[in-house]
This record gives structure tokens, C-alpha cells and sequence, in this order.
């Protein structure tokens, strides 16, 4: 997976760009390469580390069987996000984070059911039995629903790792997730605390190439593993067996063969000038 992250290609697409030093969150430290113009330079070779290792990891739960949440409601992310996780069929939520979405995930089923339930009476016929108010206060709640929750209505059980873009934006999926131990992959800018994210990608998390070509990236390894468990599908009774092994194996098992990228030098380069993101 290495040799397909270009470091270039990071610079080109500005996600070395971090915030103000003066916003910038003392953990972060060990992933800025310099700081320039009052603006900190995230060091693009741990970004490219990272974001090999995060591949890894979520290539692995693909070929188990499993889902990956990808979350993201910032205007300039959600539907680059959209887009990619549909691309590769995994569920994702780009408006407003719904309360309990993990914690209470029972509930957030019931009202994904409901859809079903409402395209079942328009299938049948029941639908036109109600009266024009009725009809009217149906369509609204299926398309309330459909708005906030239709991109997880393929997602039966709890996700088995969420991706974020943004972790200060979405702090409260990213709590949620911690209470139930559920690994989050996430974009983590210069402001921002990386100890609440188990797979790490330091990157400028605001501009919108910058989170396309990381997603591209990640979901990219998502592809491939879902190719994989195609393949071993296809294959022989023995290749069967092997992976519905894997859909049993736990979250943890899942992702504990990635590499760990921390030890990696800072770069002896410049880094191309190009005008930072300015301040919000």
C-alpha cells in the first residue's frame, strides 16, 4: 500500500496545511514538520505512514464481512463523503449526527423500519387508504427519515469502526463510539486532540481536496477488501470456511495486524509555499 500513497500528490492537494499555531492542540507536536507564517506544516511522510496504516486496518474489516460508519456533516466534506462511501457500499452520515446513533442504535433500527414499513403501505396499497392529511404527514416523516438516516439503512448492527473527518466537529459520534470501544479512523488537524482517535491521518481536514484525496485513499483499501472477500467467496469450500471464520472475529482482532507508523522522521524537505488556509 505504500508505494501507491504519493507524498506529492499530499502536498498538491494542500494536506499539509494545519491551523494558526496559535490553535494548534500540543498533541498534535509529534506530526507538525515546521511551522510557517504563523501557520503549522503537518509532516506529510507520517501523514503518508498513517494513512497506510489506517488502509490496512480498514481493508481488514472490509474482507471480514463488516461496516465501516463514515462521518462527516461540515458543508465542504459531506458530499465528498457521501460519495465515496457509497462508492464502495458502506454506510455513512453527512447531516446532523443523530443522537444515540451508536449508544442507542436499537431505536435508530426501529426508525429505519419505519421506512420499510411506509414503502410496504405504498407497495400494497394501504397507503391510499389513509386519508389526505394522513397521506401528507406519512411522506413528510418518510422523507425526514429518509434525509437523516437512509444512507445507514443497509446497516443492521453496529458499525464495526467509524471514519471521521473533523473529530472536533463530530465529538459527539466520536464519544459514542469510545463508550461502546469502537475504533475510529479520522482526519486529525493541527487543532485538534489525536488522543481520542485510535487510527490517526494528520491532515488539513477543512479543504475539500485535501479530504478528497484521503478518501480516495481509504476508500480505496475498503475496496479491495470487499474484492477480497469476493474472491475468497468464489473460491472453494476451504476459502468459505475461512471467511465466515472472519465474520465472527472481533473489532480488535479485525485491526490488530496494522502497522504502527509513530517512529517515522521528519522530512528533510521544503515544502512548496502556497497560501494556508486562513482563519474561521
Amino acid at each position: 500500500m505504500a508505494n501507491k500513497i504519493d507524498v506529492k500528490e499530499l502536498l498538491e492537494a494542500g494536506v499539509h496545511f494545519g491551523h494558526m499555531t496559535r490553535k494548534w492542540n500540543p498533541n498534535m507536536a509529534p506530526y507538525i514538520y515546521m511551522e510557517r507564517n504563523g501557520i503549522h506544516i503537518i509532516n506529510l511522510y507520517k501523514t503518508a505512514a498513517k494513512i497506510e496504516e489506517a488502509s490496512v486496518a480498514m481493508q481488514k474489516i472490509a474482507a471480514s464481512g463488516r461496516k465501516i460508519l463514515f462521518v462527516a456533516t461540515k458543508k465542504q466534506a459531506k458530499d465528498i463523503v457521501a460519495e465515496k462511501a457509497a462508492a464502495c457500499n458502506m454506510p455513512y452520515i453527512t447531516e446532523r449526527w443523530p443522537g444515540g446513533m451508536l449508544t442507542n442504535f436499537v431505536t435508530i433500527r426501529k426508525a429505519v423500519k419505519k421506512m420499510a414499513t411506509i414503502d410496504k403501505m405504498k407497495k400494497d396499497g394501504t397507503f391510499m387508504t389513509l386519508s389526505k392529511k394522513e397521506r401528507l404527514q406519512v411522506d413528510r416523516l418518510r422523507a425526514k427519515l429518509e434525509k437523516n438516516l437512509g444512507s445507514i439503512s443497509d446497516m443492521s448492527r453496529l458499525p464495526a469502526a467509524l471514519f471521521v473527518v473533523d473529530i472536533m466537529a463530530e465529538h459527539i459520534a466520536i464519544k459514542e463510539a469510545q463508550k461502546l470501544n469502537i475504533p475510529v479512523f479520522a482526519m486529525v488537524d493541527t487543532n485538534s486532540d489525536p488522543r481520542d482517535v485510535e487510527y490517526v491521518i494528520p491532515a488539513n481536514d477543512d479543504a475539500s481536496k485535501s479530504i478528497d484525496k484521503i478518501l480516495t485513499l481509504v476508500t480505496d483499501a475498503v475496496k479491495d477488501g470487499l474484492a477480497n472477500r469476493t474472491s475468497d467467496k468464489d473460491g472453494d469450500d476451504t476459502h468459505e470456511t475461512v471467511v465466515a471464520q472472519e465474520d465472527t472475529t472481533t473489532v480488535v482482532e479485525a485491526v490488530a495486524e496494522a502497522p504502527v507508523a509513530d517512529s517515522v522522521e521528519a522530512p528533510e524537505v521544503e515544502v512548496a509555499p502556497e497560501e494556508a488556509k486562513t482563519e474561521e
